[in-house]
């Protein structure tokens, strides 16, 4: 007994000190590839610039202006998305024991995309406030819309019901997105939101998703053991105490928190919900307690280099940054849909 209490706190210790490295790893990488986004892009920057313009900003020097103004309050709201959408599809993926889940293959991106167009064509000149709650009322009803079709279905709902129910409805929302935009003028404006891309991030969009995205953070360390727990089952959930209904509409909240405030702000980007989980799970194992803090690392790292990527492919014009992370994440998806099959036949 005394041997399998010590081998039991030496892997505690072990993973302890793993997710510390990390997580300390991954800051300081965040920390670089912040740096790295603001001096590089149309105009690359020297490091003397930078440093000048962060501790002595001057209001009418032109590079001081492209770093404060354009290129901080993007490489920002790049982390924090990355972080909102890996964490987003975390939860996902335990909440539906489908590691396909991600808030763009279930359609849920597309979903709050089509609410934000209904919004922008009906109220002219929306407030962020407004464009995020359209935004999360649209991913709200099209996950209960989603898990509600895949459950109608005959048999057990599995993964491959619930991607495809996703994949459906999304492109059924993105059509009438597209058409709803044709009508109503707003084309041009909402070609941004079908790509996603950071260009448009300002300051009030950083408040935005700082002031929505520590709601929906503060939710989350709440989830981390029950959604831990879900992974043996739901019966062996409930036997332990957790109250499943509570779970789901926290898990719910939180997902609609992070995952609109993303949309609102740099329209859907997919992919990143469902490559990071994994990546994390590789690394740190299935307690969530540990995977969620290293997806949200992860998620900020691989957005803010994607986002840095897209500068770099064709300057000076941008690429968006949804095709790069659609690039990564299509043959992971691909992967990921092949495991699933040889472990199912």
């Amino acid at each position: 007994m005394a041997k399998m209490e010590n081998h039991r706190t030496g892997n505690a210790d072990g993973r302890g000190l793993l997710l510390f490295l990390i997580l300390a790893v991954g800051l300081l990488a965040i920390l670089a590839s912040i740096i790295i986004s603001l001096l590089y892009g149309t105009k690359n920057l020297q490091l003397p610039i930078l440093w000048e313009a962060i501790f002595n900003y001057n209001t009418e020097t032109a590079s001081h202006q492209i770093i404060h103004d354009i290129r901080l309050p993007r490489a920002l709201a790049a982390a924090m998305i990355g972080a909102f959408l890996a964490i987003s599809g975390a939860i996902m993926q335990a909440l539906t024991r489908n590691p396909l889940a991600e808030p763009s293959l279930l359609g849920i991106s597309y979903g709050a995309a089509f609410a934000l167009v209904v919004s922008m064509a009906i109220i002219e000149n929306i407030s962020r406030t407004g464009a995020t709650a359209a935004a999360m009322i649209g991913a709200g009803l099209t996950a209960v819309l989603v898990f509600g079709l895949a459950a109608a279905s005959k048999g057990v709902m599995t993964p491959v019901k619930l991607a495809l129910a996703g994949v459906g409805i999304g492109m059924f929302l993105s059509s009438f997105t597209s058409i709803i935009a044709l009508y109503s003028n707003t084309s041009k404006d909402i070609s941004f939101w079908y790509a996603g891309g950071l260009a448009a991030i300002d300051w009030s969009s950083v408040k935005m998703l700082a002031v929505t995205g520590f709601i929906g953070i503060l939710i989350v360390p709440l989830l981390a053991r029950p959604l831990t727990l879900l992974s043996l089952g739901a019966d062996v959930t409930k036997g332990l105490g957790i109250n499943l209904n509570i779970v789901r509409t926290l898990s719910v909240l939180a997902v609609l928190l992070l995952t609109g405030s993303s949309v609102a702000s740099s329209g859907a980007i997919g992919f990143v919900g469902l490559v990071v989980p994994h990546i994390s799970r590789m690394l740190i194992g299935a307690d969530y307690r540990c995977l969620l803090p290293v997806s949200a690392v992860l998620g900020s790292l691989l957005l803010i280099l994607a986002d840095v990527g897209t500068r770099m492919i064709n300057p000076p014009f941008e690429t968006p940054v949804g095709v790069l992370t659609a690039l990564i994440g299509v043959p992971f998806f691909l992967y990921l849909v092949r495991s699933e099959r040889s472990q199912t036949s």
